[in-house]
């Protein structure tokens, strides 16, 4: 009796959160609030003792700019946890911010956390733990691409099947939904941080420049594409010449960033091609009608869309703000939990009771 009445008690005082844990950056959803903190993916860390001290955006600022003794680490690899305790300091970091902003009375919140499709046992077990760490009272996990399409308005639960592409930072999870259940997935490792390095690669071979990983991100951003544009765009890339070893600076051409990134874009293109071989003939008709939609960071590639549509042959869409479709959807997931808890996943596929 006591225990049901102290669970009652944290489930009126506490907050249902909803978060997008992703390689590049984390969203948090509050039940009732609204996406409340959107912040890179980074911890700077002392070196010596491992104790984090910046979080966020101010330690993304600090890339390539930290004392000997101060690194700037993103705790998440390919989606997946890669420094647990680091993930840990920054959950429990985000969740107390959250706390701060919302003055909730009691702060063991229930999380509601997105996942890679692919994840391994051990993975789901890395993420369950770093969250009941920081300080959750429950956690639940559903797969990223679920997410994404309850959170781009995709119709998961009915008989129609739908299709979706959510293009991270670290990984492309590609997933056709149908009747509220995943028919088909793919998990790729390929995304908007392989894209990053394959400008960086670019620029050092072709121009013996050596640029930061926050550069070649600003580039992809303003003038990367997948697809030919209406007008070609042309932007100063500043560096390191690896010949002299002095500061330099390269104008380069929206066209050069598209041949960088043209092998990467392929194979996600090739990813979704055979995905769709795979799906059953009914459902290719469904997404003739209604499409595939790309979510992410990624999705907003220029061009990525009509590339897509041309070798796809089916009309593919962008997502209303595709950043937000996967923490949009844990929102979903909290606002009718009894309903959509059977789309999510426990520490064994299918057991949500954990």
């Amino acid at each position: 009796m006591a225990f049901n009445l102290l669970n009652w008690l944290l489930g009126f005082l506490a907050l249902d959160i909803g978060i997008d844990l992703g390689t590049a950056n984390t969203l948090v959803y509050v039940r009732g609030k609204g996406i409340v903190l959107n912040e890179p993916s980074w911890v700077a860390i002392d070196k010596r003792t491992r104790t984090p001290k910046a979080v966020g955006l101010v330690a993304k600022e600090m890339v390539g700019r930290t004392p000997a003794n101060i690194i700037a680490v993103r705790p998440l690899r390919d989606g997946v946890i890669a420094e647990f305790e680091i993930t840990e300091a920054m959950l429990e970091y985000f969740i107390g911010a959250v706390h701060q902003q919302t003055v909730a009375p009691y702060p063991m919140p229930r999380v509601v956390i997105g996942i890679p499709a692919g994840v391994t046992g051990v993975e789901k077990r890395a993420v369950y733990d770093a969250a009941i760490a920081a300080g959750a009272r429950a956690v639940y996990m559903i797969e990223e691409p679920v997410a994404a399409a309850l959170g781009a308005g995709l119709p998961v639960g009915e008989t129609r099947g739908s299709m979706i592409v959510d293009i991270g930072g670290g990984t492309t999870e590609v997933a056709v939904l149908s009747m509220g259940g995943v028919v088909l997935s793919r998990s790729l490792r390929v995304a908007g941080d392989e894209l990053d390095e394959d400008i960086i690669q670019y620029m050092r071979t072709k121009y013996n420049l050596l640029i930061g990983q926050r550069m070649a991100e600003q580039a992809k951003i303003e003038i990367g594409s997948a697809y030919h544009l209406p007008q070609e765009k042309t932007m100063t890339l500043r560096g390191r010449n690896l010949v002299t070893g002095l500061p330099d600076a390269m104008e380069v051409s929206s066209v050069e960033i598209r041949e960088a990134i043209s092998g990467s874009v392929q194979t996600i293109v090739d990813t979704i091609k055979d995905t769709l071989d795979e799906v059953p003939p009914e459902i290719v008709a469904d997404l003739m009608e209604i499409g595939v939609c790309l979510a992410g960071g990624g999705a907003q590639l220029q061009g990525l869309d009509r590339r897509l549509s041309d070798d796809l042959r089916v009309r593919t869409w962008v997502a209303d703000d595709p950043l937000t479709c996967v923490v949009r959807g844990t929102a979903i997931v909290l606002d009718d939990f009894d309903k959509l808890q059977d789309l999510l996943v426990g520490l064994e596929r299918g057991d949500t009771r954990r």
